[in-house]
């Protein structure tokens, strides 16, 4: 390949990586349809487990939830699974020293969020929920992590702001969501983003240098 462009591809794949931030709060305009496509586009390509599917047969899908309705029923699913879950894991931590120590902070941001349900739910125009089929191995959650990546630095190169939304997971075993997006309970695994205009231009973050964490063996 000739050398010139490929400085240029690799410019713009810096310029790219650098500008990946998570994104909160969005402005009410909408993005068109077909820049929410080229996102999905991009997390279709992304890697998949070869072994643990069948190559021949849909094995990653997409939900676009739009703001009203839709978006209000998965807020609300979200926020009734973390409040199971922060019994859970409430109970979880009279038992368990370690998770007491380490896991407060988690605990009360699940809390928050069974209280106060997702702002980003709230103002973003979109709900992108991505299924990954489970398989032997299990490596789905690996899957979508790629997947979700390749998303995020799309909506980067398009100008979105992008947050992932981890809490996703949470609807993994709720039935009723299952039956929202119309597919089978117990076959995926979940994760999700929501996408928009950015309201204002994320802070930059800093970085630690490659030679204070690698070392060459």
């Amino acid at each position: 390949m000739d050398t010139l462009l490929c400085q240029e591809r690799n410019n713009v794949l810096d310029d790219v990586i650098a500008g990946r931030r998570s994104v909160r709060v969005f402005t009410s305009e909408i993005p068109p349809k077909e820049l929410i496509q080229k996102i999905i586009l991009a997390g279709l390509r992304a890697p998949y487990a070869a072994l643990a599917v069948k190559e021949d047969t849909p094995y990653r899908f997409f939900r676009v939830i739009c703001q009203g309705a839709g978006m209000i029923r998965a807020a609300g699913l979200i926020q009734e699974q973390a409040r199971a879950y922060v019994e859970l894991l409430r109970a979880d931590m009279v038992k368990n020293a370690h998770l007491r120590e380490y896991g407060g902070v988690f605990a009360a941001r699940v809390e928050h969020l069974a209280e106060h349900g997702l702002p980003s739910l709230r103002n973003a125009p979109y709900f992108i929920v991505v299924a990954e089929q489970k398989g032997i191995p299990p490596v789905e959650f690996e899957s979508l992590a790629h997947c979700l990546q390749n998303m995020w630095l799309k909506a980067t190169a398009l100008g979105l702001g992008f947050q992932l939304l981890s809490v996703t997971k949470m609807l993994t075993e709720s039935r009723e969501f299952f039956d929202m997006i119309g597919l089978q309970l117990g076959a995926f695994a979940l994760n999700g983003c929501v996408v928009g205009y950015p309201q204002q231009p994320p802070a930059e973050k800093r970085l630690l240098a490659p030679d204070q964490v690698t070392a060459w063996l």
